[in-house]
């Protein structure tokens, strides 16, 4: 009786599948808790066991980003020619596994080609399950984002926090014992293959009957990627150089701050979504830049818990935006919806490696203020980028699906 009422694909196609929703984001939360969470945090670790120099150490956190970033558009592409569904399942398996497996790493190398399985499953699981959610989701489609980029964004807060937890008294080696919640994450991802599946049939069929709706909207997706490459650089910048500027702060304090930035993103990024529902999604990315340009502007002037006030305001703001955008994609691109999860998702990594790189380069000749003085502008034109977007109320691909 289950697994029927999971199969039939055309019966609740426009219903909201709570069901669905929270294991795409309970499995968001495993996979990015490990990826985007721990291993940024564990470089110093690694760093001190295998005895690496800052050159070998940044391969770590390099290899991650381009393995898991580059190829989530390239996943999106396969799964959007031909379903292969299998991939959320071993995604997410791949993403926790390959991390557990550093733990018995005899060397560099090895570490690399471990750090590079976690990231490809990262990379295979995005597309697949950002698709899932999108069925899932039926005509609350910023609702559902919502809730799965919440479940990625709480893992990406709490990553770091696992560290003294799961490491205190065991060192890297402890990682190995990620590998039963490896297989744990197959009986939470599998039952909804055969329910996935149907789905994304069903969608095939019916755009074979939809012309209209299947043409890609290239200035809108141009003009998309520009607002996520911005406010990727400000997540990252914030991130990365909050501890160099508050360098009066120990390491734990800026944790701290870093965790209450991150974590008011998770909360703002389920309320953007709920939000978008009821003004529209193109309304809800202008003003979430806009009210997060004076909030960049104030943050380097202050400390103590007023920086900790701003900084909760700012990431509520900034990342409010990010689930709104990965629906907003999907309506540019219906011809290849997990093309456009992987581009939304992968995208904001990789462009705030990127960033951070070039960041770091403005640090070094111009100082870290210098940097937060620029982060300050990319609010302010990521809202007038919004501006210039289509209304998704007249984009062909509005149809429910």
């Amino acid at each position: 009786m289950k697994q029927h009422a999971l199969s039939a694909p055309t019966s609740s196609q426009n219903l909201f599948f709570k069901r669905g929703l929270y294991t795409f984001s309970s499995a968001h939360f495993l996979n990015d808790l490990v990826t985007t969470g721990m291993v940024p945090a564990l470089v110093i670790m690694y760093k001190q066991a295998f005895d690496l120099s800052y050159t070998e150490a940044s391969l770590i956190v390099l290899v991650s980003y381009l393995t898991s970033s580059v190829m989530q558009p390239i996943f999106g592409i396969f799964s959007d020619r031909k379903p292969r569904v299998w991939m959320f399942s071993l995604g997410i398996f791949l993403s926790i596994a390959g991390l557990a497996l550093t733990g018995i790493a005899p060397n560099l190398y090895w570490l690399l080609f471990f750090i590079a399985i976690s990231g490809l499953g990262s990379g295979m699981f995005h597309p697949e399950a950002s698709k899932g959610t999108h069925f899932a989701a039926g005509n609350k489609k910023a609702l559902g984002q919502a809730i799965f980029q919440v479940g990625g964004n709480a893992g990406q807060a709490f990553g770091p926090l696992m560290i003294p937890l799961l490491l205190i008294h065991t060192g890297i080696g402890g990682l190995i014992w990620l590998l039963p919640i490896a297989f744990l994450s197959l009986f939470l991802t599998a039952p909804l293959l055969s329910w996935l599946h149907a789905k994304v049939q069903d969608y095939q069929l019916s755009r074979q009957t939809i012309q209209v709706s299947e043409k890609n909207h290239t200035v809108g997706v141009v003009l998309l990627v520009f607002f996520i490459i911005l406010r990727s650089w400000c997540q990252v910048g914030v991130v990365i150089y909050l501890p160099f500027y508050f360098e009066h702060l120990t390491l734990s304090q800026t944790e701290i701050l870093n965790f209450i930035f991150v974590g008011a993103g998770a909360i703002g990024t389920f309320f953007g979504g709920v939000l978008s529902d009821k003004i529209g999604m193109k309304p809800l990315l202008a003003a979430s830049m806009l009210i997060a340009t004076p909030l960049a502007l104030l943050l380097p002037h202050f400390h103590g818990i007023w920086a900790a006030v701003i900084l909760l305001l700012f990431g509520f703001s900034v990342l409010s935006s990010f689930s709104v955008s990965v629906v907003y994609m999907q309506r540019l691109m219906p011809k290849n919806i997990a093309l456009a999860s992987g581009l939304t998702i992968g995208l904001g990594v990789g462009a705030g490696g990127v960033g951070s790189v070039l960041m770091g380069g403005i640090s070094d000749i111009f100082g870290v203020a210098t940097v937060f003085t620029i982060l300050s502008f990319f609010p302010l034109i990521g809202a007038g980028i919004s501006l210039f977007l289509p209304n998704e109320k007249n984009l062909a691909s509005k149809n429910s699906s």
